[in-house]
Parts: C-alpha cells; structure tokens; sequence
C-alpha cells in the first residue's frame, strides 16, 4: 500500500531518479510545471539524476534537450541503459575487452568511455551489446543473431517494444530482443528498466543514500523501483491513468503518487479506514459490490488525495478479492486521467 511522509519528498529522500518522457518532457515540450519543481527541489538540497531506457543518445546529447527546455542538466546528470550495460559488461570481462555494438551512437559512447572496445559485428569479440539504433542494417542484425546463439554472451541495453519517433509510436530495442530470443533460445542480462542495473549505476554515478524512482509507467519506473529495492513516485503526467493504477498488483504499486512533479516538494499522507470507507482529505470511497465509489465531501479537496484514496480502496478489493475494481462510478470530472 501506499507509504506516508511527513516531511516533503525533497527532505526524505537525497536523489530523485527522474524517468524523463511523461515525467520531464512529452516528445519535444516539457510537461507544464516541471522545470520550476525540479529547481525547487535541488534549491532544498535534492539531487536529481535523469535515467532513462533509450540507449541510442549519448548523455551529453540529453543533458543540452533538457537545458534547452529550461532544466539545466549537465552530462554527469544524465544515466542512460548503455551506461547500465557498459559496466555490466566491464564488470565481468574487464577493461579493453572487445565487444560487438549492435546499436547507436549513445551505446558506442557508453562502451569507451569506460575502457570497453567496440568492434564491429563479424571481428573477434567477447560479447554482444545492444541497444535501440535506427540505423541499423539487417545484415548485422542477423550476424549478430548468429553469434549469440553460436554462444557469444549478449548484454541489452532494455526491453521497451516501444519508443516515441516524430512519426508516432514506433517499435523499439525490445521488438528487436524478442526477435534474437525467439531464433537463438537464448535471453540477454538486461540493463534498463525494469531490471535494476540501471538504477544502481544511478546510485554509483550521482550519489545518494535514500534514493527515489520518479516515474510515469507501471511496468518499467515502477516494477524497476520494487526491483532495486527503493522508494517510487508516480507522476500521472505520462501514460498511467486511473485504469491502470487500479489494476496493479503489489510489484507495480508505487509508494507515493502526485498529479506532477510537485508532489516532490510535498509531505504525502495516506487515506484512514473508516467503517467500510477510506477517507483522505476532502475524498471518502468505497469498493461497493465491486464498483469503486468516490465522493468528494470537501469543496477545496485536493485531487491529489482522490488519486491515493481511490488507489488504495482499489488495491484492497483487488488483493480481497482477485478481481479489479469497476469504475464506472468513479468518474471525476477533470480528475479520473491526466490529459497527455
């Protein structure tokens, strides 16, 4: 269930470990509100570090997108999943090991900057590494395809089987793992998100004690949080809405949830059992004969607190009784789904 913090997030934890599309950016623009929550976290002494699963761009190329929407960021601020699996792969072949890069421009960047040899997919190699890259020839996808079922270690930089192009949603890195699995029975150590890799090299890279994942999807920034063992934020600002949140089970609750960002610079409390209701702020609901049913008992309640009292009276029901809540009686007008 969702945690309480009586103190601002900002105070309770050191690092907020920022997914970025849905969370900072939405494609191009910045989510409304996000620049000024993010400066007022790090004025309160925040670290913030920006993660994210796309491996094809290098750091210093994310670090100038954010600046330029208003979030100053330099290259040591950003930790991509090419980073989280360079080191995994220095790890267990050491420095100068030669390694073929079926990816983009970010993953070749992330292989020599720690002391790694990328080479091309017919030399002589330790192992295989892999990340979303747009130009990439079949050719090499099917050399590569080859040596890893031939027994060549594989390490993928994520398994998204989506990402957002200029030209809509598009298949991602993961169409591509799927693919290689399927034809050489074989699955790769994965870095990014939901596996934990990536957050650890976020740890080792900025800093931080008390870390927390702040993110917008359930399957990736949420379940990678329960996986590394550290506290989450949901943000409803990207592609989670009441549907999802109520259907998810325990390894995809997040600890806290907030409209945005601001929920950063919040203490975050959690809905009480009255009776057979749960109340929180100016909101009461109830899961009565399977249908969550929400009011609003005060006029200047606060939808933040809709969100975390239908959260909760919705995981109770779905933990009691196996099945989700229908929500046909928890429409809230301008509250139900964040607008993306």
């Amino acid at each position: 269930m969702l945690l309480t913090s009586s103190r601002p997030l900002s105070a309770a934890y050191d690092l907020a470990m920022l997914d970025l599309d849905g969370v900072v950016y939405i494609g191009a623009a910045a989510v409304p509100g996000a620049a000024g929550h993010i400066a007022d976290v790090r004025t309160a002494g925040m670290r913030v570090a920006f993660i994210t699963n796309n491996a094809s761009r290098p750091p210093t190329a994310v670090a100038e997108h954010l600046t330029e929407l208003g979030v100053p960021a330099s290259t040591t601020d950003v930790v991509t999943s090419a980073q989280a699996a360079a080191h995994l792969l220095v790890e267990r072949f050491g420095v100068g090991a030669r390694i073929v890069c079926l990816g983009g421009p970010g993953l070749r960047a992330a292989l020599e900057e720690i002391g790694l040899v990328p080479v091309d997919v017919d030399d002589d190699a330790d192992a295989v590494a892999s990340g979303y890259g747009p130009e990439l020839r079949w050719k090499e996808i099917m050399r590569a395809a080859v040596r890893i079922k031939d027994g060549v270690p594989w390490v993928a930089s994520n398994t998204d089987t989506t990402i957002p192009t200029s030209f809509g949603v598009a298949p991602g890195h993961g169409v591509l793992v799927e693919m290689v699995e399927r034809f050489a029975g074989i699955s790769p150590v994965v870095a990014g998100k939901p596996e934990r890799p990536l957050l650890d090299e976020t740890v080792r890279r900025v800093g931080g004690d008390r870390p927390l994942m702040v993110g917008d999807r359930l399957d990736t920034d949420i379940e990678g949080a329960h996986n590394a063992g550290v506290d989450s934020l949901l943000v409803l600002t990207g592609v989670t809405g009441i549907e999802e949140l109520v259907a998810a089970p325990p390894s995809l609750r997040p600890s806290y949830i907030s409209p945005d960002l601001g929920g950063l610079g919040r203490a975050h409390r959690i809905p009480e059992r009255d009776g057979d209701l749960w109340v929180l702020g100016g909101w009461r609901a109830h899961a009565r004969d399977g249908r969550l049913e929400l009011d609003q008992v005060a006029p200047d309640a606060d939808p933040a607190d809709w969100w975390r009292v239908a959260a909760d009276a919705a995981w109770r029901h779905l933990d009691a009784t196996g099945t989700v809540v229908d929500l046909t009686a928890a429409r809230v007008p301008g509250v139900t789904r964040v607008a993306r």
